[in-house]
């Protein structure tokens, strides 16, 4: 027998929000039936009308507010929501916080475990924070546009200020929109797969004010690329780096394979914890240097070395972990899966004179595996997965090897409750509170550290 949803399309109702998704979306329920509502906050009551009912949930849009929570921020632009680049603007910092704090608890709580979660670390100002930037390029109206994509489509919403975008990087983008127009340069078309230049992306070093374009194109040569080059460097004075990056395929994958400097050096400079890091085009660095600080240094100090620790750093990137354990460890292996950033990570050691930190190219699991294999005995291992967490295969491996303790950096609260059931399955508790660090504020990202040490 069917159950029929208690809701239909096109159907208003008046409801009272309950609660927010991991995607900061209101939720209210219709007999148990949940219905998730974009721009909607815990506490509010309102008239909404369905959008679409699928067999256990439905999606609905707010059509008037009857009460309107405490925590909502008024005169917010919609634009940041459409895109997807602020969708949690509307709800103050504070509650922002507490959110994200309220998310990892919630999840833990579902999967029976229970933990205690700090309150989130915040910033002093949660905008203008981002250090990269990676902007579509298209055609709108015969005029060459910069902006983003409205959420779920590829329909380009022009914008000049991105609001969590460092505001030098957002005059960079205006200024290279400008150049390209005046060089007549065409903007890819992704529906006949013609056109030439793709998006734009900029880095911008926090600390150096060392800033990189990078201009992604779909043929290997942009037309007018000596005095567009040269143009863009007489603009923008901070520019120390322009590379040309060549992604020929009818792909939503931004970056190709070729990469090549047209105008001084391949990598700009950073600090972060008073390490010196190199960061190339490809190369993965964190883009909220502030909070990354806060965020290792938790790392850190919750790996409590005494500078006689082996450590491993699985996913170490270019090297900003392994290098600050580094100062601390009497000896770091590294292993990433993008040779770039492993090339980048050596040389980082070298930039800071650490000859007790080794890197390998592989993937975390495998390098693990023949580390385990090898009799590798690690102290300590920290692990910052990308949003699908760890493979089971680096979990138990792990385990074998029998580290006293476990340092996770977990991006998805989700894949961390997964992944911590199974270091629990395997003899590793959870040790004091988790710690959230809100690395993407007006968004509803949360990064954390946890803990876990061998019973």
């Amino acid at each position: 027998m069917k159950i029929k949803a208690p809701v239909s399309k096109n159907e208003q109702l008046d409801v009272s929000i309950m609660d927010l998704t991991y995607q900061g979306m209101g939720v209210a329920k219709v007999d148990d039936f949940p219905l998730f509502i974009e721009n909607a906050l815990p506490g509010e009551e309102l008239t909404i009308q369905v959008t679409k009912v699928a067999k256990n949930y439905g999606f609905a849009r707010a059509i008037a507010w009857k009460s309107e929570s405490p925590d909502r921020v008024k005169d917010v632009d919609k634009t940041y929501r459409q895109t997807g680049i602020a969708s949690l603007q509307h709800l103050t910092y504070p509650a922002q916080l507490k959110f994200k704090q309220h998310q990892i608890a919630e999840l833990f709580s579902k999967a029976h475990q229970d933990v205690e979660v700090a309150p989130t670390l915040g910033m002093e100002n949660p905008t203008q924070y981002r250090n990269k930037a990676q902007v579509p390029v298209r055609m709108i109206k015969g005029q060459l546009e910069t902006g983003f994509y409205r959420q779920h489509s590829h329909d380009l919403i022009p914008l000049t200020d991105f609001y969590i975008q460092d505001p030098a990087i957002d005059a960079a983008i205006i200024k290279v929109r400008d150049l390209l127009r005046q060089f007549e340069i065409p903007a890819y078309n992704e529906i006949s797969d013609k056109g030439v230049l793709r998006n734009i992306m900029v880095r911008r070093g926090y600390y150096s004010h060392e800033m990189m374009i990078v201009l992604i194109s779909r043929t290997q040569k942009i037309p007018s690329q000596a005095q567009l080059v040269d143009q863009i460097h007489k603009a923008l004075p901070e520019v120390t780096s322009i590379v040309l990056n060549v992604n020929a395929k009818k792909t939503n994958v931004i970056m190709g394979n070729v990469t090549r400097v047209l105008y001084g050096k391949p990598t700009i400079e950073d600090t972060l914890m008073g390490l010196t890091f190199a960061i190339s085009a490809r190369s993965f660095y964190q883009v909220n240097p502030q909070q990354t600080e806060k965020l290792y240094q938790m790392a850190i100090d919750k790996a409590g070395l005494t500078g006689e620790e082996t450590v491993i750093d699985a996913y170490c990137g270019i090297g900003t972990i392994s290098l600050a354990l580094a100062k601390h460890a009497k000896q770091v292996y590294g292993v990433d899966i993008v040779p770039e950033a492993i090339e980048d990570a050596k040389v980082n050691a070298q930039k800071n004179h650490l000859t007790n930190v080794d890197f390998f190219v592989d993937k975390a699991e495998d390098q693990m595996i023949q580390w385990q294999a090898a009799g590798v005995k690690p102290d300590i291992v920290v692990v910052d997965p990308p949003r699908k967490g760890l493979a089971e295969t680096l979990i138990e491996s792990t385990a074998k090897m029998g580290p006293k303790k476990v340092v996770y950096v977990s991006c998805n609260p989700a894949t961390l409750v997964r992944d911590v059931q199974h270091f629990q399955d395997l003899g590793y508790v959870i040790d004091g509170p988790i710690q959230p660090v809100d690395q993407f504020p007006q968004t509803p990202h949360v990064e954390s550290v946890t803990v876990l040490v061998k019973k």
